[in-house]
This record gives C-alpha cells, structure tokens and sequence, in this order.
C-alpha cells in the first residue's frame, strides 16, 4: 500500500505547501492522526458511528437491467448513495470531526461546491454540537440551492464567496484564508483527498472503507476479485476510497473517469489528469489546469462537486506509475449516464456519479471478454434535479 513518505509526497506529488502560520498546526494533526490510526479506541468509536448514524455497511448491488443493456459488463454499484446525508462524505466528516474533538478544538469550517460535503460537515457539527462555517462559491449556491437549505437547518452558517470563478476552488482559497486567522480554536474539515499533508492521507484512510467493504461483498459474491472499478474524479475522495484497498491487486485495473465539460478541446472543462500540468494548488502539487503563465485555470462541469481545477496528489500518482487509468467524460453524456441508470435500475445518481455511469459504455465495447465492474455510486440526485430539470427542458 502506497503511503507518502514523511514529507507528505506521493512520488514527485503532495507535499506541504501553506503559510507559516499554519505549518505547526499541521505537524500537530499529522502527528495526532498518525496516533489515532493505531488507537483502538479511536477506531471503535469512528466504526460506531459510521455503522449506527451513517448506516455502514453499504451495499453491493448487481444492476442486472444496467448489465444486461450492455452486455459484455457485469456490473455492481457500491451504493454510497444509501449512506445517511445522500453520499459518501459522511465517511470522512466523521473521521475528521472525532479527530477535532481529540485535538480540542470548538469550531468547524469546510469548503464545499457540490453541497454535499458541507451537508456532511454540518450533520456531523450538529451532532457534536460544535460551531460550523461552511464556505461555497455564489455559482454553487445558486445550482444547488436546496443543499444550502439543508446546511442553514442543520445549524450551520453558509458563507458565500464571491470572488473567482465563484465555485469549489474559491471556496477552498476563503476556507484557507479563514484557518490562517483562527487556528487556535478552528478545525478545517477538507473534503476531498487534496490540500496540504496529512489530509490527503487522512481523508483517504477514512474513505477507505468503502473499498474495503466492497472487497469482501465482491469476494463473497463472486469468489474473486473485480476485473475493473471505476469512479468518477473531481478532487477524487470517492473514487480513492475504493481504488486505495485494491492498489496491491494488480489484476484489478482501475478507471477515474473526469469531467470533460463541454469537451476537451473547448478548454471548459475539469479534467486536470487528461489536460493538466505539475503545479501547486491549496498546498500540495499535483496536476492542475494552468494557463501559458502558470495561472490557475478556471474548471468547468456539469456536476458542481467535480468543477475544481486540480485533482489529489495520489491519483496523480497513480496515474504517473501506471496503476489507474484516467478518462474523461463531458456534461452530455454525463447526463444520457443519468438517464441510462435511471431508466434501467430506478436510481438517479448524482450528476458527479452519473460520469462514471456514462463510461461504462465505452469501456463495454473496450472489453474483450465479459468482466465484472465494481462503480462507486458515491451520491444520490436529489440534489440535482432543479438542474437536471432546466437542462431537460
């Protein structure tokens, strides 16, 4: 299993890049983290409440219609859309809030585009009773409107940025801004397996169960192992989650599927793996959408939780060592994806899953023989049906 070396860095990836103000405190947390991962306490407690409040373990379902229409798959969804709050995020609020409360700490902040980490990060604050500011770009407010809603009547405070493209990445820049001046009593609640180290490490570790999970339930059903699991990629906490307990099975081929926006070649899209380059981003380098100067380029999608300019520092790694293969699917067909599960299986996955829906198409005709797939369903679309209703209209 692939861990970052005690910089922080996944092969040329990763790092600690952040103010000095904040360089304490993330030695703190690295060192508390690293503690908790071997207190049997502390993982007691976090498998409590991710089996009695968020509702693990989730289940494998063989989507037999799904299967059938194309043919040459045998597909299961790992149905993260079940857990408690709608998606997989849960997963890691609950990690990372118990890791608060052991550090001391009274406030919580987040950033959020999609909505469904701060739904997450609220639900957790509210059930700790601790204070919560979560930041969100005006954009995202507006396309996600009823996940704003959610997050004022769980008690939290939505802070509404306006600067930037006015989505994910500005969100995160302000959500910074705010733990430079209140380290002392402010815990920062990432979402994603980016930023600085520990948090992609930590946030991948407390994702982990879903692959964990769906090891076994693939095992238990099938007596083998997945010829292919595939995920969509935005910061890519989802899809680390299952990817990371299969990394030492080289037999089982791995696919993060990005957002191609309106196409690759429009330049209004996510895709950093498929069209970016080195740089550094909310500390730490990974691959990010980057102008002739360097600048950080504004990222387009569909799916509000996948319109971020960069991607975590491991799955660039794992795209460097050729263990996963990075794809890219645009907003259109991201949507036929939507429909296609909707119509066959009578779930509507969310906008961001409904990407790794729609590749299951290509990679059937890819494929030489008939293969077992493992998706990760990592949210519900609830959230998206105002946009998916303008979008169909």
């Amino acid at each position: 299993m692939p861990l970052p070396d005690r910089y922080g860095h996944f092969g040329e990836f990763g790092g600690r890049f952040v103010p000095e103000t904040l360089m304490s405190v993330l030695a703190e947390l690295e060192k508390i983290f690293y503690s908790l991962r071997k207190d049997r306490g502390f993982q007691k407690e976090f498998h409590h409440y991710l089996q009695e409040y968020a509702g693990r373990p989730t289940r494998l379902y063989h989507a037999e219609r799904l299967s059938k229409g194309l043919k040459t798959l045998k597909i299961y969804l790992k149905r993260e859309d079940l857990l408690h709050t709608g998606a997989h995020k849960i997963n890691n609020t609950l990690g990372q809030i118990l890791v608060a409360r052991r550090m001391g700490k009274s406030r919580i902040i987040a950033e959020t585009g999609a909505g469904q980490h701060g739904v997450a990060t609220a639900t957790v604050a509210a059930l700790f009773g601790l204070r919560c500011d979560v930041y969100m770009g005006s954009q995202d407010m507006k396309r996600q409107a009823l996940n704003v809603f959610r997050m004022k009547l769980l008690g939290a405070r939505v802070i509404e940025v306006k600067s930037g493209s006015q989505t994910l990445k500005d969100a995160m820049n302000e959500a910074i801004r705010d733990w430079v001046t209140n380290v002392r009593d402010t815990f920062y609640i990432i979402g994603s397996v980016a930023g600085p180290h520990p948090y992609p490490v930590m946030v991948r570790n407390f994702q982990s169960v879903i692959g964990q999970e769906a090891r076994k339930q693939f095992l238990a059903r099938e007596g083998r192992l997945p010829d292919y699991l595939v995920a969509c990629v935005g910061g890519g906490s989802n899809a680390m989650g299952l990817f990371h307990p299969f990394f030492g099975d080289r037999s089982v081929q791995m696919i993060g599927v990005e957002a191609a926006g309106l196409g690759l070649s429009t330049g209004q899209h996510s895709a950093a793996i498929a069209r970016g380059k080195p740089g550094v981003l909310h500390g730490s380098k990974s691959q990010l959408l980057q102008d002739a100067d360097g600048q950080v380029r504004v990222a387009h999608s569909i799916a509000a939780g996948l319109d971020y300019p960069g991607v975590g520092p491991e799955h660039a790694y794992y795209q460097s060592i050729g263990r996963a293969q990075y794809v890219a699917v645009n907003d259109a067909q991201a949507m036929k994806g939507l429909k296609l599960l909707a119509a066959t299986e009578g779930i509507i996955p969310a906008l961001e899953s409904a990407h790794a829906i729609a590749y299951l198409e290509k990679l059937a005709h890819r494929v030489r023989r008939p293969s077992r797939v493992i998706v990760c369903l990592s949210g519900r679309g609830d959230k998206d049906v105002g946009t998916i209703k303008d979008l169909l209209d």
